[in-house]
């Protein structure tokens, strides 16, 4: 199986300012989450970069890097511009892996392309693992996925979905059975999709929920939902969630 992995890296962000280069063990993150998906099945792994300081980063460790335009509205944007760049093929398969995951399963890489290259009927695959814990249940920055038969994604949603008749009446007190799914934010795409996704118009739920894989929903494709036993290693998107990553990684070294 073919597949490229494409990592966009931005410098603005308001909680972590230029979150990319931070410094993880010795080397930047946007390099840590490359190197992890180097450890993946897949035949090329590229930095779609917005600065030229993440470009030089990339290019003195060795790491493959394409520089974007910096006005991007939106992560898609940036890879759908990445896969014209790269002169990929409409049906070639791309894993976006975010820039802020140093700590990602490379099985977790080759999970989310296989199915997309088996899902002939879906536009997008995913990744889900069961829920463990009603704090995350009822989180908003943690978001649930509902499936049907076939593990395609029916809804994505903040709220603590899916729920039980009677939950309302005693409140959030136990997970409902069985375990309700968080979904993990990492993507397969055929390109020809992920040219035309930025051009689609945004819906309603998409708006609503602020989850940007509901339009994809919304517009009438499908997305498969590969449902793993164990939870992802930790993201970065505040200080605390740094030095949370930089102290596992000191633990390993």
């Amino acid at each position: 199986m073919a597949f490229s992995v494409l990592i966009p890296a931005r410098m603005a962000s308001s909680r972590l300012p230029d979150k990319p280069l931070a410094d993880i063990a010795g080397l930047p993150m946007v390099v840590r989450v490359a190197q992890q998906a180097l450890r993946s099945k897949a035949n090329r792994v590229v930095v779609a970069a917005d600065d030229e300081r993440i470009v030089q980063a990339c290019k003195h460790h060795d790491i493959e890097v394409i520089l974007t335009r910096s006005d991007h509205p939106s992560g898609s944007d940036r890879l759908a511009e990445a896969c014209s760049l790269l002169g990929l093929d409409d049906g070639a398969i791309v894993v976006n892996v975010q820039g802020d995951e140093p700590l990602i399963d490379p099985s977790a890489i080759d999970a989310a392309a296989t199915l997309l290259q088996q899902r002939s009927d879906c536009s997008m695959s995913t990744l889900a693992h069961p829920l463990d814990n009603i704090e995350d249940f009822q989180n908003p920055n943690v978001v649930k996925v509902v499936l049907d038969a076939q593990s395609t994604a029916l809804y994505f949603s903040r709220a603590p979905i899916s729920w039980w008749r009677d939950g309302f009446a005693d409140g959030i007190t136990q997970l409902p059975q069985p375990h309700p799914l968080r979904h993990v934010g990492l993507y397969a795409y055929r390109v020809g999709f992920l040219r035309a996704f930025p051009k689609m118009s945004q819906a309603p739920i998409e708006i609503t929920e602020s989850l940007e894989q509901l339009r994809a929903i919304w517009h009438g494709h499908r997305i498969a939902v590969h449902v793993t036993t164990t939870s992802p290693g930790p993201g970065v998107d505040t200080p605390e969630d740094l030095d949370r990553v930089r102290a596992i990684f000191e633990r390993k070294s």
